[in-house]
């Protein structure tokens, strides 16, 4: 497995892995506006927009995973169905908290819709902690949709504190 910035000729993968994991994780859980405008086109626009904010994991040269990092939020973790229960979604989570601190915050957080038991575990395994529900804003085409999520954090370092020098 090999992690790197994502290329231009990345995005069509990224997007279907994107597609078909945010399906998995997201349908029933999600309000059904929101599932209605997670098209695949909608997937392959934001994944295209988005290439300069992404890290691919490949294995044997095929994008396996991926993750989008903003400021201190890691906004997406996904990974190919045949590479779940691999070590790609552990890799790229670690290089999300390694963009956050880069980018100077001590502190990262994400959003994980409450029937997304398996993702929650996940980053529970990985040292996030749940501080509880909020109103997640989903971007759409036609504005912001509200969607209920718990928000996780992860303390990365803090000043004086080696983990948060880079």
């Amino acid at each position: 497995m090999e992690l790197r910035r994502a290329r231009d000729e990345d995005a069509p993968a990224v997007a279907r892995i994107w597609h078909e994991g945010w399906g998995d994780g997201h349908r029933g859980n999600v309000p059904d506006e929101l599932a209605a405008v997670r098209t695949p086109e909608s997937f392959g626009e934001r994944a295209a927009r988005r290439v300069g904010d992404t890290v691919v994991a490949t294995v044997e040269g095929a994008v396996a995973g991926f993750v989008m990092v903003a400021e201190e939020e890691v906004e997406q973790v996904y990974v190919a169905r045949r590479h779940r229960g691999t070590d790609v979604a552990t890799a790229l989570l670690a290089e999300a908290e390694r963009r956050v601190a880069a980018n100077g915050h001590w502190r990262a957080w994400l959003a994980v819709v409450a029937g997304n038991v398996r993702a929650r575990r996940f980053y529970e395994r990985k040292g996030w902690v749940d501080e509880g529900p909020f109103d997640h804003l989903a971007p759409s085409a036609d504005g912001l949709i509200t969607v209920p999520a718990h928000r996780y954090v992860k303390v990365l370092g803090g000043p004086g504190d080696d983990r948060a020098e880079g």
